[in-house]
């Protein structure tokens, strides 16, 4: 038995989640831009007294690694990292990607191959694709979309589109055969349970003190 607190901070999501061998407890979770720092204490603080686990209890903490918004991943991932250290726990990190292909694996339930897209601005996104046993074909990486460069995408399968920087690419993609789009794809920590109990089983753990999030780009600080 394993029970895991997973965190997903990486866009406006902020999720928290239980879930004991992978199989979810309880999730809270709200999407109202980046309110994470008001939220991500108060929602673990909660999941726990409802579900009546004490913090000592836990068998690791996980959290999704990115890539994403530096606040966002800036505060889930400090979270979690004060919190395994504290509590003497294993740290698990999943590439947010990972967790949204998951997500559209289970709305598709086809054999299909999955691209997430995270929004980087421009029309450039964050993106990787992954085989219908999630395994990844493409890693993860920022790619800007242009007509020029469509063969990126080009893997001789369906080809899901999903996530928040899908919307802007769509009339580029809908160029390439065999594509479909779907909408409803956010990073969730009730996805991210799954993902971390896989890790958890084969002990693929961070180093608490020097892992940091998979930003994929530099931090830029620009006019308001």
């Amino acid at each position: 038995m394993a029970i895991i607190l997973n965190i997903e901070t990486a866009t406006t999501m902020c999720s928290v989640s239980l879930a004991n061998n992978g199989e979810l407890i309880a999730c809270k979770e709200i999407d109202n831009g980046y309110t994470h720092a008001e939220n991500l204490h108060v929602f673990i603080n909660d999941l726990l007294i409802q579900e009546k686990v004490m913090p000592f209890r836990l068998d690791a903490i996980a959290v999704g690694s990115g890539p994403g918004s530096y606040t966002g991943l800036r505060i889930g991932v400090s979270t979690a990292k004060g919190l395994a250290y504290s509590l003497q726990k294993p740290l698990i990190a999943v590439n947010t990607l990972s967790t949204m292909a998951l997500a559209a694996k289970e709305k598709l339930k086809s054999d299909t191959f999955f691209c997430p897209m995270l929004d980087a601005r421009r029309m450039e996104v964050y993106c990787a694709i992954y085989d219908n046993d999630l395994n990844t074909i493409k890693e993860t990486s920022a790619q800007i979309i242009t007509e020029e460069n469509l063969n990126y995408f080009a893997v001789n399968k369906p080809l899901a589109f999903f996530g928040d920087g899908m919307p802007k690419c769509k009339n580029l993609l809908q160029n390439l055969s065999d594509v479909l789009f779907l909408e409803g794809i956010v990073p969730s920590s009730k996805q991210l349970a799954k993902l971390s109990n896989e890790k958890f089983k084969l002990q693929k753990f961070e180093d608490v003190v020097y892992f940091e999030p998979f930003y994929l780009k530099d931090f830029m600080i620009g006019p308001k």
